[in-house]
């Protein structure tokens, strides 16, 4: 346990999946280093099996109690294809490259496929939080994760029963796949109700309350796998799926207690399943996977998954550089490695080499993708362009609505935060990400992407709201740029005192009359402008761009875009044709939008 919680806070402070520190702590201490564990020491297979159940039960619980129905609504097709389509193709083609790179026979092949379907949240999440990728993207990465790790659990279950054991035969494995689904499903929907109905109606002490429900819920967890295990064998994963997925979406109380505890009490499992894990681990049996191994890893991780990902997000949700950072992000980690540890567990008497097999292929491809994946998430987001500006819109009413369409259609990522329950839903319907909650709570603001925010705009009708959030985003999170709605001008004053740039709703009322009044050419321009054309500033930061003159780069530009403004270190002024460009000066275009958006790449490229 000690191992694994310093696994968490070493990962923790480097920012990266927790999961191969724990690998390598189990490695050390296991018969391949110290010799201080091995499977003897927890008192033979049996005992070792049932732990290890039980483990993996309460982390797909924990995963599936974090899948919300908002995560699905993000990406729906996409996250549809790729636990479908993408799902089956993984198994396959996985199967097929293990069948004919490490010479194993079909039903060792498509165990390994079935396992290494999943692409777990304990892996996925922190590249993500380390990552800020658009909300559609990070919903896409984590839907799959969590659905895929239940989907890889069960079938990996069944095709272990039917097609290495032999019981029946290949015939059988649907609908066996189907029989165990639908009793567990019917087992964990049950028993969710149950605790439910528990939490809600049931005094359970109010000194004491929300240790009670912490409890209830990590015994419901392993009841549901318990009970569905007691109906049919190899159900229990399907059971703590569903149980998990159904408290995780039904109004409860003391949600974020029984989210850390559940949150803590996987921390404690998972080292202890890698520290077994570690246990059965030979680095000479990875050794002798060879050459096989290696393009194991290469068409699991650089073949299938790309060409796959491509073919399930075809669409215009996702751009072609967010898909490719998709195709980029695949690590496996805890679903495969602990359902692997069953399967070796009751091989080892049998067949050991296959138990040896399945392990170091398992691991192998665990351990390349999370470390070069994992690692180098950041640097494929930046290569690919891929980290827009996170904006946070408090507010979803008509103003916030429109000031996120106006970003939205600059390829901004856009998070909307409102109270209002239906007002959420009718966002969501419209197509925004929108998230329900105050914004004046520091959680709400942090659960929703402040911390990664450049952006915080509050465009509440309310102007103590606004001040609140501004102050919060200000000196809480330390947002670059703060903007606040304030309706009564006699507050401007307040909001400059706090740093927050103040947009005042008169003002800008009476602004927009003026231009009509005065300027109506302009008016008149700038209306034709906000539908065909854009206005954007840009940092330079391309080598290509920093040196030449604003007339040689003028040469490069796309046709129907100029550069309007150059500004330096709060200097700004009309470019001059032999004005030098620097590194860090900021550019504004103006002209038709795809003009503009072509410009600003070639900026930043």
């Amino acid at each position: 346990m000690g191992l694994g919680v310093a696994s968490q806070v070493i990962a923790d402070r480097l920012r990266v999946p927790s999961v191969l520190f724990l690998i390598l702590a189990g490695v050390i201490v296991g018969p391949e280093g110290l010799g201080y564990i091995t499977p003897a020491e927890f008192g033979g297979a049996q005992t070792l099996q049932a732990i290890v159940g039980l483990s993996v039960a309460i982390i797909v619980f924990e995963g599936a109690f974090h899948l919300h129905l908002e995560r699905l609504q993000e990406a729906p097709r996409e996250t549809i294809r790729l636990v479908t389509v993408g799902a089956v193709g993984t198994f396959v083609g996985t199967a097929v490259v293990v069948r004919y790179a490490l010479e194993t026979g079909w039903d060792l092949a498509f165990l390994v496929g079935s396992l290494l379907v999943a692409t777990g949240p304990t892996v996925i999440t922190p590249i993500v939080n380390v990552v800020p990728v658009r909300e559609r993207v990070a919903s896409t990465l984590e839907t799959e994760g969590v659905v895929n790790d239940v989907t890889a659990a069960i079938l990996a279950i069944v095709m272990f029963e039917f097609v290495v054991l032999q019981d029946n035969g290949l015939e059988t494995v649907v609908v066996e796949f189907l029989r165990r689904l639908g009793i567990g499903i019917a087992v964990g929907v049950a028993v969710a109700a149950i605790v439910w109905f528990l939490l809600r109606h049931v005094d359970l002490s109010v000194e004491n309350a929300p240790r009670n429900a912490r409890l209830i819920v990590l015994i419901a967890a392993l009841a549901a796998y318990s009970v569905a295990e007691t109906f049919v064998t190899e159900a229990g994963i399907a059971a703590v799926a569903a149980s998990g997925f159904v408290l995780g979406n039904v109004e409860i109380p003391y949600r974020e207690d029984i989210e850390q505890f559940k949150g803590d009490v996987t921390l404690l499992v998972l080292a202890f399943v890698f520290i077994v894990l570690a246990s059965l681990l030979s680095l000479s049996d990875l050794r002798a996977l060879g050459i096989g191994g290696l393009l194991v890893v290469v068409g699991v991780a650089v073949i299938l998954r790309p060409v796959l990902v491509m073919l399930c997000t075809v669409g215009d949700r996702l751009t072609v550089r967010e898909r490719l950072f998709v195709s980029a992000i695949g690590p496996r980690g805890i679903i495969p490695a602990s359902v692997a540890t069953l399967f070796a567990l009751e091989l080892q008497s049998q067949n050991p080499s296959a138990a040896t097999t399945l392990v170091g292929t398992v691991f192998l491809v665990i351990l390349a993708t999370v470390v070069f994946q994992g690692g180098l998430a950041r640097h494929i987001a930046q290569t690919l362009n891929v980290i827009p500006m996170r904006v946070l819109i408090v507010g979803g009413g008509r103003v916030g609505k429109a000031l996120a369409e106006r970003l939205e259609d600059r390829g901004e990522d856009v998070v909307i935060i409102e109270k209002n329950e239906s007002k959420v839903d009718q966002l969501r319907t419209d197509g925004f990400t929108a998230r329900q909650g105050d914004g004046t709570k520091r959680e709400t603001l942090r659960a929703a992407g402040a911390e990664n925010a450049k952006v915080v705009a509050s465009a509440t009708r309310s102007d103590d709201v606004n001040l609140l959030v501004g102050q919060l985003a200000r000196n809480t999170f330390d947002v670059g740029t703060v903007v606040a709605r304030v309706n009564e001008p006699a507050n401007v004053d307040a909001f400059e005192d706090l740093d927050i740039e103040p947009i005042s709703t008169g003002m800008s009322v009476a602004w927009s009359m003026d231009n009509v009044i005065e300027r109506p050419a302009i008016a008149r321009w700038m209306t034709e402008l906000d539908r065909t054309g854009d206005v954007q500033e840009v940092e330079v930061t391309a080598a290509a761009t920093a040196g030449t003159t604003v007339s040689e780069l003028a040469d490069e530009l796309p046709d129907d875009c100029y550069i309007a403004l150059i500004s330096r270190e709060d200097d700004n002024r009309i470019p001059h044709a032999d004005e030098t460009i620097e590194r860090g000066d900021h550019l504004t275009f103006i002209g038709r939008k795809p003009a503009v958006r072509e410009a600003i790449s070639y900026c930043q490229a």
